[in-house]
């Protein structure tokens, strides 16, 4: 029941008990007949009760009749054309080509949320891009920049060089008010084919580190709505035609879509992309555990962040980060390992352990990053460990 309804059916109660009690005082108290017309006088409560009952019958009229929803259909028209697709070039390193860095392309999705041509996705699809591609429904293609990302929550925030020609910007909802059973729809692209729309329902709502192994450390809805490769960063909307989340991830047996798909909420993506420094290290980090770190003989706790690939003009290459040169094809999965790269130990003196405690400091750091403050990692390259540093400057484009 909407909230226009509950008012309406509570203000038909009261007035209806006013009614009923009118109309009981105007039995009693009918006027004399005029003596000119004959007709009977009413008194004052008998205008009263007339009054009321049509009020009654204009509230009846209102019950009947509410506001008119939306439909699914109705509401893909009107929030489409600010939804994106999102190209990318982006160096990495692949089995047939050892040693070499070869220029791949990646998709995923996006949607435009601002009149300033900012756009939000999901931090695997731009991470470590060269470039940045977007296109939206109309045809129209427009370079982009990666202002800020964030792999651990896998959300990112891009600039369009220019504003898109008559598109309207889609608005950020309210995750907090989503619930369990809420019907909800996303677009995106999804194996490549553009501007696809599929429905479903919020199946859950998952904490921090709570799906996915704990590689999430952000709060996830799960949706039954169908997800696909080329869907990830792109919206999932309530009925009200709102963003309530980016679409990050599937988990599946077979590679293809079989009822979890997990999106990043949208008061999160909002909080970290829009509330906090802005951050792009464009760095492709493998977290190593302990086991993995014996056999690459990384120094007790054994753990780290193996870089794989380094975009360009990004923070790590300032940093003088550099990336594997042998791809290594991860067993069950349709990715792979780089290996030969520098390996991360700490990130401001503190140690990438895999312990929560750990993340929660390097998210204190982060948030308190100023323009000036040095950043600073500890890297082991070729068995020797070796400090990097330079000073934070954010990328902001306006």
């Amino acid at each position: 029941m909407t909230g226009w309804t509950r008012l309406v059916l509570y203000l038909l109660t009261k007035v209806s008990r006013l009614a009923i009690a009118s109309c009981h005082l105007s039995w009693q108290r009918i006027g004399p007949r005029n003596p000119e017309s004959g007709r009977v006088l009413l008194t004052e409560d008998v205008m009263y009760a007339r009054t009321v009952g049509f009020l009654v019958m204009a509230a009846l009229a209102l019950a009947a009749n509410p506001a008119r929803a939306q439909t699914v259909g109705e509401l893909f028209k009107r929030v489409n054309q600010a939804v994106v697709v999102i190209y990318t070039a982006e160096r990495t390193v692949v089995e047939e080509a050892p040693d070499q860095l070869v220029s791949v392309g990646g998709m995923g999705s996006g949607f435009l949320f601002s009149d300033r041509g900012e756009v939000m996705t999901a931090a695997h699809v731009v991470q470590a891009a060269d470039r940045v591609l977007v296109e939206f429904a109309t045809g129209e293609r427009i370079r982009a920049e990666v202002v800020s990302s964030n792999p651990s929550a896998d959300v990112a925030l891009l600039q369009l060089e220019q504003r898109p020609t008559g598109v309207t910007p889609v608005q950020l909802g309210d995750s907090d008010l989503a619930e369990v059973g809420d019907q909800v729809f996303i677009i995106g692209a999804p194996l490549g084919v553009s501007h696809t729309l599929t429905v479903g329902h919020i199946s859950a709502r998952r904490q921090p580190r709570s799906a996915v192994g704990g590689l999430i450390n952000a709060e996830l809805l799960q949706t039954d709505a169908a997800i696909n490769q080329g869907n990830s960063g792109g919206p999932m909307f309530n009925m009200n035609g709102e963003v309530i989340g980016v679409v990050s991830h599937i988990i599946s047996q077979t590679g293809g879509f079989t009822g979890l798909g997990f999106v990043i909420t949208s008061n999160v993506a909002r909080e970290i992309l829009l509330e906090r420094p802005p951050l792009w290290s464009g760095v492709d980090f493998y977290n190593i555990t302990a086991d993995l770190g014996k056999i690459l003989n990384v120094p007790a706790p054994h753990t780290g962040m193996l870089v794989q690939r380094v975009a360009r003009q990004s923070l790590g290459e300032r940093l003088g980060l550099r990336g594997g040169t042998f791809a290594l094809p991860i067993p069950g999965s349709e990715q792979q390992l780089i290996l030969g790269g520098d390996i991360v130990l700490s990130f401001q003196g503190i140690r990438f352990d895999g312990t929560e405690a750990a993340l929660d400091s390097i998210d204190a750091e982060l948030d308190s990053l100023r323009p000036g403050t040095p950043i600073t990692l500890v890297v082991l390259r070729e068995g020797e460990q070796l400090e990097m540093s330079v000073p934070y400057s954010p990328r902001v484009i306006r």
